[in-house]
């Protein structure tokens, strides 16, 4: 019974440590986010900063990333559509996830 536990064991760390890394992922997707977003409003420096922090928190309303869409749809108005705001999106996660593989 000892080796089905030890399966079972690294089973359960090996997902814990995917949802770590997807967390993290998402974390940084968004922080790059909202740095072009903040660059497109003209913020720079530490109201970039602030305002990519806003895009990270934004995340946590409710599951799901269209609650980051919305505030970056209704933030960007004339700036960014939808469809722009999505594949930023994609083109970020992206790189966040090759970033996290990296190092």
């Amino acid at each position: 019974m000892s080796t089905f536990n030890d399966r079972e064991r690294a089973f359960e760390n090996k997902y814990a440590h995917d949802q770590e890394m997807v967390f993290k992922a998402v974390a940084r997707r968004n922080k790059k986010l909202g740095l072009w977003a903040a660059d497109l409003l003209g913020k720079t420096g530490a109201e970039a900063e602030s305002y990519a922090m806003e895009v990270i928190r934004a995340d946590f309303e409710e599951a799901g990333h269209e609650d980051v869409v919305r505030k970056l749809t209704a933030d960007l108005v004339n700036l960014a559509d939808d469809a722009t705001i999505r594949a930023k999106m994609e083109e970020f996660l992206s790189a966040a996830k090759a970033e996290l593989s990296e190092g």
